[in-house]
């Protein structure tokens, strides 16, 4: 049995910590044997401290990834400086802001105290880490190499968190345009048109085809909306249903990987993320099948990771990885030609530290360039449409201005 304490060790210090003993009596007399004078001892139960844990992610919600990424860097440079792993993840745990992450960190602080390894532990939280660092962190511990893994870990992860960031911040301004432009024309449509409506109805005139255009998608607007949004609503629920099930994600993948300009920068963006996990992966050591295995589930398009699996079973056959590929219709030439080598070569993690970089570099050229393009683009669309919306209102009027004389 385990059993959690608080002691007294000197005359100041309080200290807390977890012994294991057959009963209460035995438990007080190994912490007296340490030198410590017992104050408060109760039974430990691990189990139940990870479903406290469970209900607690619930109530307060996903550590961030940033916050993760943290975590490494000061590990590994508390580590680095020759600091126990217990009393960095001590220190880390009393400088976090985050209380969901200081109960994470206290866990894991017990059970490696108690002889578990530091990747063992992780592995039991996967929503928080991923079977990525948990083999990286394995494969650190395995070489005596644990705080330069953690900080490949760190930068790595960065480096991911820089790209999103930076599709958010590019997308941020058309988004917001989009949704200003399109409550413009919903309000033109359903308030300033059926009170101009009453002015056309008056005139007893025939009205130009643009005007009785616009009348007619203001009085569907007007009299429907409800059933617009409710069909927008069912089409969005059952998109999402259909984005869950295999045949739906597959769907999906191949629709986005077929969207003009769109499709190549998704295709760059995921050959990017695969090459340099990858990368990371073997040069920590791991066999070329494991690493495979691991970075598969990075992805997200469904359509590069059948492809990418199918590589997989020729290469549990003795194949050749970048042969593999180039055979595939999803991955450019240049991408298996430089990986070919690069096996050849007996260097696949530079080959795949150079097709990374490439295609980051091109990933980061294109979404400049969308983000420019996209801003005056969406101005000329609404600038049509407003301008489609106030030419058909006043051209009934014009027209009178006219006859009259």
């Amino acid at each position: 049995m385990i059993y959690k304490y608080r002691a007294k060790k000197g005359p100041q210090d309080i200290v807390d910590g977890t012994i294991e003993a057959n009963n209460e009596k035995e438990a007080i007399e190994k912490i007296s044997q340490m030198g410590c004078l017992p104050l408060r001892i109760e039974r430990f139960n691990p189990d139940a401290s990870e479903s406290d844990l469970t209900s607690q992610v619930k109530l307060r919600g996903r550590i961030r990834s940033r916050q993760i990424t943290i975590f490494s860097r000061q590990l590994a440079s508390l580590l680095r400086s020759g600091v126990p792993i217990l009393n960095a993840l001590n220190i880390i745990r009393e400088q976090s802001e985050n209380p969901h992450l200081k109960h994470i960190i206290r866990i894991i602080h017990n059970e490696v105290k108690e002889g578990a390894t530091f990747s063992a532990v992780l592995a039991k939280y996967p929503h928080i880490f991923p079977n990525l660092y948990v083999a990286m962190v394995r494969a650190g511990e395995d070489a005596g190499s644990l705080p330069e893994t953690l900080l490949k870990i760190a930068d790595y992860r960065a480096k991911q968190e820089e790209l999103l960031s930076r599709f958010r911040m590019s997308m941020a301004y058309p988004i917001l345009m989009a949704i200003v432009g399109l409550s413009t024309v919903i309000f033109m449509l359903t308030f300033v048109m059926p009170r101009m409506m009453r002015i056309f109805v008056n005139l007893g005139e025939k009205l130009p085809l643009p005007t009785r255009i616009l009348i007619s998608i203001s009085k569907g607007l007007c009299s429907s909306w409800l059933w617009i949004i409710l069909i927008l609503v069912i089409i969005i629920l059952v998109i999402k249903r259909q984005a869950k099930t295999k045949a739906g994600k597959l769907s999906l993948s191949i629709f986005a990987l077929h969207i003009p300009i769109v499709g190549n920068l998704i295709l760059k963006t995921e050959l990017a993320r695969f090459s340099r996990t990858l990368e990371l992966l073997i040069k920590n050591g791991i066999s070329i099948l494991k690493a495979i295995d691991i970075a598969i589930p990075v992805l997200e398009n469904e359509v590069i990771k059948n492809q990418l699996r199918q590589s997989y079973k020729q290469l549990e056959q003795g194949g050749s990885f970048g042969r593999s590929l180039k055979s595939s219709k999803v991955f450019p030439l240049f991408m298996s030609n430089l990986i070919t080598v690069g096996e050849e070569s007996g260097k696949l993690d530079e080959a795949l530290a150079e097709t990374a970089s490439i295609y980051e570099r091109d990933t980061d050229e294109a979404m400049k360039v969308m983000a420019t393009l996209i801003e005056p683009l969406m101005i000329l669309g609404m600038g049509i449409v407003v301008g489609f919306i106030v030419v058909a209102m006043l051209l009934p009027i014009f027209e009178i201005n006219v006859m009259a004389r």
